[in-house]
């Protein structure tokens, strides 16, 4: 996960709330049976759920929260190591490059796809629905728009200009899932097509912002972006092998402006690429603070409560997070 622990430490609403909404999601999927529906990417059908694991049951509130906490960690990774990557590639340093790269792909395609698996993320192309248009309804009408006032009485005018355009970009995505929810679940109408990203490029450079206020909500909504990509894609994935291209088809686009817009704007403001030597640096503090207290934390607690696959996941990622934060520590010491 690497950079991805690093949130603001005050226990703000927001942050609160995107983690509650998010196992509250968690929770609804799981809640349909006792046992927790697998991440598979075939499916029957018609928009049916998953095969659940067989024998295994949903797991406990605290592992729930823990399992949110870790997929938004490992999307946020997964997209900070790629812009990492493009960076180090601008300095000519491709081997760094690649291995922000590779680091990146399995944060993404190993460790948040196990975590996606073991909460049961993905449901029906109906609850999928549901449930994005829920978190887009809170974005659109609560959490840009508080961003967008705080950040103009911190005097961060174009973070706040830029708060306000994606608050009112979420505000669309909600419109447009709540049109394909209507088509999904009656069978009439068609379902919209997908928006296009207006395409952001991320340099290295310094904040852009003053306000510690505002830093931290950049943090926030970067999470937030990274993990509606990373999710709105898996979305896509069951849609298509549900039969359903155009609604795969909407859930990519959206992903897109989610990363490539929406990202990668705040990244700007947030100076979230610096030079190599101190993005390698600041992953390598990540990824030892995940492999030393954050997963361990989590795997004990999940042990606690009898959730045995969850744990081994959490153990076993840690031990990932201890070799990441190794390699980058060599490609580090090289470039002294």
């Amino acid at each position: 996960m690497g950079v991805a622990t690093r949130q603001p430490l005050k226990e703000d609403n927001v942050f609160r709330h995107s983690i509650r909404t998010l196992v509250m999601s968690l929770c609804a999927l799981t809640a349909v049976s006792p046992t927790v529906p697998a991440l598979a990417l075939a499916a029957p059908a018609g928009g049916a759920p998953p095969s659940p694991h067989t024998g295994t049951r949903a797991p406990h509130a605290q592992t729930l929260a823990d399992l949110a906490t870790a997929l938004k960690g490992e999307a946020f990774a997964h997209v900070s190591y790629d812009l990492f990557a493009a960076e180090a590639d601008r300095q000519g340093l491709p081997a760094v490059g690649q291995l922000f790269r590779t680091t990146a792909q399995t944060e993404l395609h190993e460790h948040l796809r196990e975590a996606a698996t073991l909460a049961g993320m993905v449901g029906t192309n109906a609850a999928n629905l549901r449930q994005a248009i829920d978190g887009e309804t809170y974005e659109h009408q609560v959490m840009y728009r508080g961003f967008a006032d705080q950040a103009r009485k911190d005097g961060d005018l174009k973070a706040a200009e830029l708060f306000t355009e994606i608050a009112a970009d979420e505000g669309r995505h909600r419109d447009a899932f709540r049109t394909a929810l209507t088509v999904v679940t009656t069978g009439r109408g068609t379902v919209p097509a997908p928006p296009k990203a207006d395409m952001v490029p991320v340099p290295a450079g310094l904040p852009k912002v003053k306000a510690a206020r505002t830093k931290a909500n950049l943090d926030t909504a970067m999470h937030g972006e990274a993990l509606a990509h990373a999710k709105y894609m898996l979305f896509a994935a069951h849609a298509m092998q549900t039969g359903n291209p155009a609604l795969a088809r909407l859930w990519e686009g959206t992903a897109e402006v989610e990363l490539r817009e929406h990202f990668a704007g705040e990244a700007v403001q947030a100076g979230l690429v610096r030079s190599t030597r101190d993005n390698l640096g600041k992953a390598i503090a990540g990824e030892r603070n995940e492999a030393t207290t954050v997963y361990p934390g989590f795997a004990q607690r999940a042990t606690a409560v009898g959730d045995t696959a969850t744990a081994r996941f959490f153990r076993d990622t840690a031990a990932d997070e201890a070799r990441h934060a190794a390699a980058f520590q060599k490609a580090l010491d090289q470039l002294r």
